[in-house]
């Protein structure tokens, strides 16, 4: 943890926080803070600043904070993945919001499992966590906007023209020869397929869509291995 994510109902005054559970026991156990301490510390959505450690024990932490600068910029990017097995998804969305993604649109294909739609972790608290460890793991404080799009046809034609208006549009597909362009120009819509890739299908409504395929060279990567691979090559 190298930030503390403060949220609302962790104030008990307009610069004083107060911290139980996890947060409260990685600051016991990891940072061995003491009383006087300086912690970094960011409010969610908002700027990152100093906690310094009024209270610390078994039954709480209190700081008393102050915020001073913004956090990193976002990259300019829109991340539509096709939806990984819940294991697979929450090291992906980790990583990605680490990265300073902050759209992601969670896809269907016909590669994907049903059963992975009625997973808990594209619920509450279960999808939040991987988000929250990521900003927590950049020192960053603007949570991902994570949508759910389980129908692949409508979403393609219907939404994802006007999503991803003004920006290059590549879709990442191991079977084409083209390879995947550097350090992009502007804003980039990515869409990354499931496990063995989208099927023609769908990679010809992609295209239709303005969308064009490209790839990381011969090797067929994972999921979680593929979308930081792409993120880094484009930016």
């Amino acid at each position: 943890m190298n930030l503390i994510l403060l949220f609302p109902e962790d104030f008990v005054a307009p610069d004083r926080v107060l911290l139980t559970g996890r947060r409260l026991r990685h600051v016991l156990e990891v940072h061995r803070a003491v009383l006087g301490q300086s912690l970094c510390v960011g409010e969610a959505g908002g700027r990152i600043g100093i906690g310094r450690v009024l209270r610390l024990d078994e039954e709480g932490l209190e700081l008393a904070v102050a915020f001073e600068r913004e956090p990193p910029p976002p990259l300019p990017v829109t991340l539509v993945l096709a939806l990984p097995r819940p294991k697979v998804l929450k090291r992906v969305l980790l990583a990605v919001t680490s990265l300073g993604v902050k759209q992601i649109v969670l896809l269907n294909s016909f590669r994907v499992e049903k059963s992975f739609w009625k997973s808990p972790a594209l619920v509450g608290e279960a999808l939040r966590e991987p988000l929250i460890l990521g900003l927590e793991q950049a020192r960053d404080t603007v949570l991902p906007d994570v949508l759910l799009k389980p129908l692949f046809k409508p979403f393609v034609e219907d939404e994802l023209p006007a999503l991803s208006a003004g920006s290059t549009r590549l879709v990442a597909h191991p079977l084409t020869e083209r390879p995947c362009p550097r350090e992009v120009s502007g804003p980039v819509t990515l869409v990354v397929g499931p496990e063995g890739g989208f099927i023609p299908y769908e990679i010809e409504k992609l295209q239709e869509a303005g969308f064009l395929p490209c790839a990381l060279g011969e090797r067929i990567l994972r999921v979680e291995t593929a979308v930081t691979t792409l993120l880094a090559r484009l930016f």
